[in-house]
């Protein structure tokens, strides 16, 4: 049970420092009016941003499924 709890954590920080290093599509600036303007209002993702945004969900599928591994063992 201890490595499993230690597992928890260091997903859940791993977690939290990627979700924290992506790029947000809106900035400051938009939420008063100024900023870019997209006009398709698509946002393709490309390599580094890419990998990011992948391993954010398998981080987040990997610390999900800690979390719920309990109850079923």
């Amino acid at each position: 049970m201890f490595i499993l709890q230690v597992l928890q954590v260091v997903s859940a920080i791993l977690l939290i420092v990627a979700i924290l290093a992506q790029q947000s599509e809106s900035n400051v600036g938009s939420a008063f009016g100024g900023g870019e303007v997209s006009e398709s209002g698509a946002h393709k993702r490309r390599g580094s941003e890419k990998a990011l945004f992948i391993s954010t969900i398998i981080l987040a599928a990997f610390f999900v499924a800690s979390l719920v591994t309990p109850f079923f063992f």
